[in-house]
């Protein structure tokens, strides 16, 4: 399974930066660790999750955390992302391996004997496993009140670790803090007290659908203990364990002679937490967690330059309007703003002057903040426009489309400069820039661009091998014929990868449209990833279009169209798309196979604030299943955003296959937070199930959504804090 770029997310790319690797990577050199409260902070166990060792603890994590947990002990690797999605909620994703595990249905019959011969794909000695956990924080803790939580641990996975909880902790004392609770499921299976309801007894299910039938039903047992600050940096801690590890001791995995675990916590540094256990009587295991806050820019002002100060004008400068009868002016001021603005890494395309305003066409292509694009062009303009120009109009252009037009007072610059920059937004006018902008200048038209970089691919989650990846060049080039028409291709050359080798069939009741993707990393190197013709416009006020015509992406040609109505104003937005494509040939060169399809979808997009994003697809998938897919990320103004999304179409759970629909999370990470420098590169990390034929949809290149809402009033409010940067 590839994993392209998401094209939700604000122009991603994957050419520079391989995968996990580079979300762990940044999770460990940017952020910043601190606890509200000033008191013992949460650190996270075994599971990955805010914990004493392995049982949960009430407690939440600092809002918008991301952790990344590797943890290991008795032959049993888990690897988990958590994320703080609100101060209350949190998600967690989990892989696990377990060597030599014997579970029903999978390497061992009901009776516990080995499956001869094996289903395909599955690797005799190890076991892996996916799971999805949630927590929601009840109560906050008050003085006499400890806080509660309940949680829903594997609630959509196989069932492995299937197991709810509700618990409590309460601080004694700044430095310690005792946690008590009743879980259900793996939770409830040593030292049960009692019993709710029938739960289910099979260990293994279909995985992928939520398991209402289990939740809080069955045995229950409490679990609880004590953590200890001895140091800022050290925690002790013991607990007492309510999981029997039923499936573990049955296998020989674990000999689980005792019931209590101790575990040492120490904070390497803000974003690195090292643990080591006793666990069980006679086991030793270990974690490594890095973290990261994503509120939290790692370069909160970036290593580029400063900006020029805005030029205050005298009166006389105000009074002068001698420049507007000077043949000669009007191609000196529109020189020097040009030399202006590219000293402060934006593009000047053109401008319209007259005696008391000013329009700038104006396109950004460095500053992922797009607020700090259009404070350092103003800043730029203050300084080269004549005293007389009291109104500075930028008109940002995308694709040769103007997004919008932000208007200010140079008066009102000259006296904010230095005040915060919400003074300034609230006497900025931002309205649709239909018709508003200037037209291009001569010799900006047409441009080549080209880049030559390094490029991945990703195939995880097989059970043949979990981690499988190709490595190479790219080379990718840009011919702008005008403002709104381009021409566009790559090519890349695999220098190493191991995606070729996989051998595992998987099994399909539908058209197999996404996987035979192994036959096009076999014998699509070279390849062409894609070649096309896209010509974007304004066909009226709110309304955006475009129009690919090509080979669109790696497994498919044709055509592709789309319009976007989105009001400058609006957190909503609505779109509609429709293509017709064939699919290609698997060496990625220019011959076709014979399947094809019109698919098409229309779409809902809703800003619902506080960084929340959500977005609604419904339509015909490259199968010709019907269905919709559902997305919410949670973005920050840095440029960092965490999100998860799901599909479900008209097509049953078993024809799905393992996963029984299609779902994943993913993260983009500003490339800026690394480089310390301002670009507008990203890279995008999708962790989903093994890809399936159900619910998949084409991969199109620059749709509009994500480009239009940039300058749009909602994501510049959001990102104003910049403006003056």
């Amino acid at each position: 399974m590839a994993f392209p770029f998401d094209p939700l997310l604000r122009q991603p790319d994957r050419t520079l930066w391989f995968g996990g690797a580079t979300v762990l990577g940044l999770l460990a050199a940017s952020g910043a660790w601190a606890q509200d409260d000033g008191g013992l902070r949460p650190t996270y166990g075994l599971f990955g999750t805010p914990s004493l060792i392995d049982m949960p603890t009430a407690e939440s994590a600092p809002d918008a955390e991301l952790a990344a947990t590797v943890s290991h002990f008795a032959g049993t690797t888990r690897t988990t992302l958590s994320f703080q999605i609100t101060p209350r909620l949190s998600g967690s994703f989990r892989y696990t391996a377990i060597d030599g595990l014997l579970v029903p249905s999978y390497n061992v019959d009901s009776n516990y004997n080995p499956l001869v011969p094996l289903p395909a794909g599955v690797n005799p000695d190890t076991y892996y496993d996916r799971s999805f956990d949630l927590r929601y924080r009840v109560l906050d803790e008050g003085r006499y009140r400890p806080a509660v939580a309940i949680g829903l641990q594997d609630f959509i996975g196989t069932g492995l670790y299937s197991g709810e909880y509700v618990v409590a902790t309460k601080s004694l004392t700044p430095r310690l803090k005792v946690t008590a609770g009743l879980g259900w499921g793996r939770l409830g299976s040593y030292g049960a007290i009692g019993t709710l309801g029938n739960r289910p007894q099979n260990v293994i299910g279909e995985g992928g659908v939520p398991t209402f039938d289990r939740w809080f039903r069955g045995d229950v047992a409490p679990f609880g203990g004590i953590a200890w600050a001895a140091t800022d940096r050290l925690t002790l801690k013991a607990e007492y364990s309510s999981d029997a590890y039923t499936e573990e001791v049955r296998s020989g995995v674990l000999s689980r002679d005792s019931s209590w675990n101790f575990g040492v916590d120490y904070m390497i540094s803000r974003n690195l937490q090292l643990s080591v256990y006793s666990l069980y009587g006679d086991e030793v295991g270990a974690s490594l967690t890095l973290l990261n806050n994503l509120r939290q820019s790692s370069v909160p002002g970036g290593a580029e330059t400063a900006p020029v100060p805005v030029r205050p004008r005298a009166a006389a400068d105000i009074r002068d309007l001698g420049w507007t009868t000077d043949a000669e002016a009007q191609p000196d001021i529109r020189n020097r703003l040009k030399a202006g603005l590219e000293s402060a890494g934006l593009t000047y395309e053109g401008l319209v002057l007259e005696a008391n305003s000013a329009t700038l066409r104006l396109v950004n292509t460095r500053y992922n903040a797009e607020p700090q694009a259009l404070g350092r062009a103003a800043r730029v303009m203050s300084r080269v426009l004549p005293g007389s120009i009291e109104t500075f109009r930028i008109v940002p252009m995308v694709n040769g489309m103007a997004t919008s037009a932000v208007t200010f007072r140079r008066s009102d610059l000259e006296q904010l400069e230095n005040a915060p920059a919400d003074a300034l937004l609230a006497r900025t006018d931002i309205r649709d820039g239909y018709r508003l902008a200037p037209p291009s200048e001569s010799g900006v038209y047409p441009q080549f661009v080209w880049s030559l970089g390094p490029y991945y691919q990703l195939s995880l989650f097989d059970p043949d091998k979990p981690f499988r990846a190709d490595v190479g060049a790219r080379l990718q080039a840009t011919y702008k014929l005008s403002p709104n028409i381009e021409l566009s291709g790559s090519l890349t050359k695999k220098l190493a990868g191991n995606l070729d080798t996989v051998t595992r069939q998987i099994p399909s009741a539908l058209p197999r449209v996404r996987t035979d993707y192994a036959e096009y990393s076999r014998q699509g190197d070279p390849a062409l990833e894609h070649l096309t013709v896209s010509g974007f416009g304004r066909p009226g006020p709110d309304l955006y279009s475009r129009l690919s015509v090509g080979y669109l992406e790696e497994m498919y040609a044709g055509v592709s169209g789309e319009l976007l109505w989105k009001p400058v104003d609006s957190r909503l937005a609505l779109g509609a798309e429709v293509n017709w494509v064939k699919q290609r040939d698997f060496d990625q060169r220019f011959g076709l196979r014979d399947y094809e399809i019109v698919t098409g979808h229309v779409s809902a997009y809703y800003d619902f604030g506080n960084g929340f994003h959500g977005q609604l697809d419904a339509g015909r998938y490259l199968a010709g299943d019907l269905g919709a897919t559902v997305a919410l990320d949670r973005e920050f103004a840095n440029g960092w955003s965490v999100g998860a999304y799901a599909t479900f179409t008209d097509v049953d759970f078993d024809d799905f296959g393992e996963g029984s629909f299609d779902k994943g999370i993913r993260f983009t990470v500003p490339l800026q937070t690394l480089l310390g420098q301002p670009t507008r590169r990203s890279t995008t990390v999708a962790l989903q199930s093994l890809t399936r034929d159900g619910g998949a949809r084409l991969k199109v290149r620059d749709r509009l959504y994500p480009r239009v809402r940039d300058y749009h009033q909602p994501d510049l409010a959001r990102e104003w804090g910049r403006v003056w940067r």
